[in-house]
């Protein structure tokens, strides 16, 4: 019996470490405002920062050095863009690269267009979606390239949601040093 004790208190002495150690580390910066809705165009800024999105930012990316601009000389509508310049990041993309992520509700078994522009130079990037639950999800990428196009492009998905996700999530990562732009992010149900 002592044993079964012992084991069980080094096994919650274990994970109590171990969710300590995992939960000191941020993984994003977000700054919510509802009325500002998707903010798509980067528009509502608060502390630097685009409201309503998840970033992965240089205080949380670790050994990354980046930054994250609104940029108001280079921009697809409105009177900015979101602008990373990235001198050096992991490949590994989610929390460990530079970039984003948000999630939005939707209705379930639907079809959804996603629809965004984006100016490239020598940075590898990444962009996924796909319909999320609390425990499972059904991300695929849509873009992944180190192309750079100096003149802004165009990119449209229709992304399919299966009837178990009530969420659709969108996450954009730099995985290669470059200058990476992107502006006008639309979501509208097909």
């Amino acid at each position: 019996m002592n044993r079964i004790l012992n084991y069980i208190r080094k096994y919650w002495t274990y994970t109590a470490v171990l969710l300590i150690c995992f939960s000191c580390n941020q993984m994003s910066e977000q700054i919510v405002d509802e009325a500002a809705g998707t903010n798509g165009g980067f528009e509502v800024v608060q502390n630097g920062l685009p409201v309503n999105w998840q970033l992965y930012t240089p205080n949380t990316v670790p050994g990354a050095e980046f930054n994250i601009h609104l940029d108001t000389v280079d921009f697809k509508e409105g009177n900015q863009s979101l602008k990373f310049k990235v001198e050096r990041c992991s490949n590994l993309g989610g929390w460990k690269s530079p970039g984003f992520t948000n999630e939005f509700n939707i209705d379930k078994g639907s079809n959804y267009n996603l629809q965004f522009w984006i100016k490239n130079t020598d940075a590898e990037f990444r962009v996924m979606a796909g319909g999320v639950s609390a425990m499972e999800g059904d991300m695929k990428t849509l873009v992944q390239t180190s192309e750079s196009f100096n003149e802004w492009k165009q990119f449209n998905f229709s992304i399919p949601i299966a009837k178990e996700y009530n969420t659709l999530r969108i996450e954009v990562n730099i995985l290669k040093p470059g200058t990476f732009w992107i502006d006008n992010i639309k979501i509208e149900k097909e």
